[in-house]
């Protein structure tokens, strides 16, 4: 399947998406919308190992029925099916009935069965409880089909149920299914469900195109950027991990089998269960990855608690895009979690600081880091130049990029990509200031692939260019009180074009000449025609 292909895929579902939602909310809609593309796949999936499990005893599709082949295996070896469900659950780690697949929903839809919310609430609860792993349990526990949204009666909200999913089913019915397309499709309806959803998208949604700088950042050699991409991170950490879209970006970059585990944390559950559709929807398998509901703040995530350093879980790349300024509640005891205790705490009105060291605590001595924060952490004072100090005392502040404004759909304020290491060769810092290089939208700014690129070989090859990129040694940050602020360092200012005055005076010789011409010709015809002169100059 083309790339525009995939595009179209995803259009034509969004276009389903805003046709049918009518006045319910956008991430209401969302939620139904995302989990029958997933049961799509879920279905897909498991039919393909089920057959491949059979092999010669799988069935044929009859043209003629509407019963899927493993349904009529079902009923034709009945006393055969818990031996094969306990298979299933050990090759591909959950069960589907025959009834519960995608297949025989979306026919019940076509005809308007009214038993089919049902059916549903049946399908989704069986996936949960009957999975060899951890990852499928709750995945769909934030799907309310009982919910007065979709209708006001059993019977209507069993109508509205038929009519999303039979339009769906006729959308994607000419397109390729694999994970990748479904993948790729389902990361294009989380985008365009964030635009519809303003201040909330801040929660889920990182945009394409900064995931793409932090994902190429972080793959790319921690001690020698120059030499290109590293072949392989043993594993990846996102602790404010959302949809997962910047997670599958970093795998993306390195391929298939480029990482040995995601790791992501997530603390809304509603977003924690989309992200784990989301890694499953790309053809992560589950023992690929692990994804926790929980808050990182308070670092409640059973993996990440070994407080003894030989025992630590570090990550060779961390990325994150936390919440900016977010308040949180510092406490005595957090003062002495051995994430903050070397730096301080974060002050209450923003914890930027405290994602950026739970982040860094993780981060293996070879790896690098990558996290998006607001303008703020680079000069505000108090705490935050405490901890800002440490870090560049330490040498563990590499790089500061700005970006342009207006570039989320949940905030309009310009923000910095920091880039951190634990070891990090060059004893300056590079600053790079993009704030000016972006494509202008009606809603949303946008960054084009050259300017991704001109950031991302800025950093990797470490260059200056005047009026965008420098690196400025450490004693000038000192000098300016270890404020970061990209200002300070690359001017924006356009200085004033040189006036070459004699060029200047010859061109205003030649206008009196020419005025004093043409006031002569224009005289003459005024003479002509008995008017008054004009006065000469």
């Amino acid at each position: 399947m083309t790339e525009q292909d995939q595009k179209e895929l995803g259009k034509t579902l969004w276009a389903i998406a805003d046709q049918l939602r009518g006045a319910m909310n956008a991430d209401d809609f969302r939620d139904y919308m995302l989990s029958f593309l997933f049961l799509r796949y879920l279905s897909d999936n498991y039919e393909a190992a089920a057959r491949k499990e059979l092999g010669r005893d799988y069935p044929k599709p009859d043209p003629d029925s509407t019963s899927s082949p493993l349904n009529i295996w079902y009923k034709q070896n009945a006393g055969d099916i818990e031996q094969f469900e306990e298979q299933m659950r050990r090759k591909a780690h959950y069960v589907i009935k025959p009834e519960h697949l995608w297949s025989s929903i979306a026919e019940m839809a076509r005809t308007q069965d009214g038993e089919l919310l049902h059916r549903l609430e049946e399908g989704f609860r069986y996936i949960e409880n009957e999975s060899f792993e951890s990852t499928f349990q709750g995945l769909f526990s934030e799907i309310n089909l009982s919910s007065d949204k979709l209708g006001k009666g059993y019977t209507e909200r069993n109508a509205k149920l038929c009519t999303i999913i039979t339009k769906i089913a006729e959308g994607i019915a000419s397109f390729s299914t694999s994970s990748d397309v479904l993948g790729d499709a389902y990361e294009y309806l989380i985008g365009q469900f964030a635009a519809g959803s303003g201040k909330k998208a801040g929660e889920f949604y990182t945009p394409q195109q900064i995931s793409s700088i932090l994902s190429s950042i972080v793959t790319l050699d921690s001690q020698e950027p120059k030499t290109g991409k590293k072949k392989k991170l043993n594993n990846v950490l996102d602790f404010a991990c959302g949809s997962g879209s910047l997670l599958l970006n970093v795998r993306k970059e390195l391929g298939n089998h480029g990482i040995g585990k995601i790791f992501g944390q997530e603390k809304n559950i509603t977003t924690y269960n989309l992200c784990r559709m989301n890694m499953l929807l790309h053809g992560v398998k589950d023992s690929e990855f692990e994804i926790h509901h929980g808050d990182s703040l308070l670092n409640d995530w059973d993996v990440l608690r070994e407080a003894n350093p030989a025992k630590k879980l570090e990550f060779d790349a961390v990325v994150a895009n936390p919440p900016f300024s977010y308040r949180w509640e510092p406490t005595d005891a957090l003062a002495e979690d051995f994430r903050f205790k070397n730096y301080g705490l974060a002050p209450k009105s923003a914890a930027d600081f405290a994602f950026l060291l739970h982040g860094f605590h993780f981060l293996a001595k070879e790896g690098t880091m990558a996290i998006i924060l607001p303008h703020g952490v680079l000069f505000r004072g108090g705490a935050e130049e405490r901890i800002r100090r440490k870090l560049l005392d330490d040498g563990n502040i590499d790089t500061v990029i700005g970006l342009p404004s207006n570039l989320f759909f949940s905030t309009g304020i310009p923000v910095c990509i920091l880039v951190l290491k634990k070891c990090k060769k060059p004893d300056d810092v590079l600053f790079v200031n993009a704030s000016e290089y972006f494509e202008k939208g009606k809603r949303q700014n946008r960054l084009l692939p050259e300017h991704i690129e001109k950031i991302v070989s800025t950093y990797q090859n470490r260059t200056e260019e005047d009026r965008y990129s420098r690196r400025v040694p450490m004693d000038e940050i000192v000098s300016n009180d270890y404020n970061l602020n990209i200002s300070r360092y690359i001017s924006t200012a356009v200085p004033e074009p040189k006036i070459d005055l004699q060029a200047v005076n010859k061109d205003l010789v030649q206008i009196e000449s020419e005025i004093s011409e043409a006031t002569k010709l224009h005289n003459k015809f005024l003479k002509e025609l008995g008017l008054p002169l004009l006065p000469r100059k």
